[in-house]
C-alpha cells in the first residue's frame, strides 16, 4: 500500500498543489480539516508524510505551526516555496456585484484586503479550508456567495473566476514544510538548511551572544520567530532557520548553542528549498 501524505485541506488547495509538486501526482492524499488533524495523523502513524505551511510574504508567520510542530515532536524533512495566486470565483453567471459574501480560509482573506477594500457591500467570512469553499459553493448552488481560491479549485469545481490574481502584493509566496514523525531521511552531505528551538535565561545580551556563534560557526540565519513561553510570563522561545554550506559548520554551532541554550531542540535538517 502506498504511503499517504497528510495534507490540510482537500484536493484543489494550496496544501494539495505543493503534495504534487513535492511528491508527484500520484501521491496518496489525505485530506485534512485541520493542521492539528496533520499532526495526529503523523503521530497514529496513519499518514507517512505531512504538508503544512508556515509563512507566507504577505500575511507573515503562522505562529501556531510553530508550536504544533514542536509540541508534537514532529520533524522537518523538507520545504517547498509556493507562488501563491488568489482567485475570486463563484457559480457561473455571477458577477461580483451580485455577491453578497465572500468565504475563505483567514490568511487567504488577509492577502487579497487591500482587494475587497474596493467593494465594501461584500462580507468576508473565515472558513477552514480555501478549496472546500469552492466545492461548498459548487454542491449547494450557493448563489451570492463567492470562495477565494487557487485556480485549480476552479477547474475542479467548476466554478467562473470573476477576477484573477487579487492578492495585495503579485509577488505571494508560501513557504511549505515536509513533516515526518521520525527525522532520518538525508545524508549529511545532502542537508544545507536546518530548523531549530531554544530558550534562553534572563541574562543581558544572551540572544545577542548566540547569534554571534552562527556568524562565527559560518551560518546565514534565514528566519528567527519568538513565541512566549506560556507557563513562564514574559519568557519566550525562539524558533531559529539557518542555511550553511558546509555540515561541520553547522554541526559545531549546533553543539555549542546546546550547552549556552535551555531546551535546544533541533527541529528538523533538510535541504533548502528554492524560494
Amino acid at each position: 500500500m502506498e504511503a499517504k501524505i497528510a495534507i490540510q485541506g482537500i484536493k484543489g488547495s494550496f496544501h494539495h498543489q505543493v503534495a504534487q509538486h513535492y511528491f508527484g501526482p500520484s501521491g496518496d492524499i489525505l485530506e485534512c480539516m485541520s493542521f492539528d488533524e496533520v499532526a495526529k495523523r503523523l503521530i497514529r502513524q496513519e499518514a507517512a508524510k505531512g504538508v503544512m505551511a508556515l509563512e507566507n510574504s504577505i500575511a507573515g508567520s503562522i505562529v501556531p505551526n510553530y508550536a504544533l510542530i514542536d509540541r508534537n515532536n514532529l520533524h522537518i524533512i523538507g520545504e517547498y516555496y509556493l507562488d501563491i495566486h488568489m482567485n475570486l470565483m463563484a457559480i457561473h453567471g455571477q458577477k461580483i456585484e451580485d455577491l453578497k459574501e465572500v468565504h475563505s480560509h483567514p490568511i487567504a482573506l488577509l492577502q487579497c484586503a487591500v482587494f475587497f477594500s474596493q467593494y465594501p457591500h461584500i462580507k468576508l467570512v473565515e472558513s477552514g479550508d480555501t478549496a472546500e469553499t469552492a466545492r461548498r459553493i459548487q454542491e449547494q448552488k450557493l448563489v451570492g456567495i463567492g470562495a477565494v481560491a487557487s485556480p485549480i479549485a476552479a477547474e475542479l469545481y467548476d466554478l467562473e473566476i470573476l477576477a484573477a490574481g487579487i492578492h495585495t502584493v503579485q509577488s505571494n509566496k508560501t513557504r511549505f514544510v515536509i513533516l515526518k514523525s521520525t527525522n532520518k531521511e538525508w545524508p549529511k552531505e545532502a542537508i544545507n538548511k536546518a530548523s531549530v528551538k531554544f530558550e534562553l535565561d534572563d541574562t543581558p545580551g544572551s540572544l545577542a551572544t548566540v547569534l554571534n556563534v552562527m556568524n562565527n560557526c559560518k551560518l546565514n540565519l534565514t528566519k528567527i520567530q519568538s513565541m512566549p513561553v506560556i507557563e513562564t510570563p514574559f519568557h519566550y522561545s525562539f524558533f531559529v532557520d539557518v542555511v550553511f554550506e558546509k555540515y561541520k559548520h553547522y554541526e559545531k554551532a549546533k553543539n555549542i548553542l546546546a550547552l549556552m541554550t535551555t531546551h535546544f531542540k533541533v527541529l528538523g535538517e533538510y535541504p533548502k528549498g528554492k524560494p
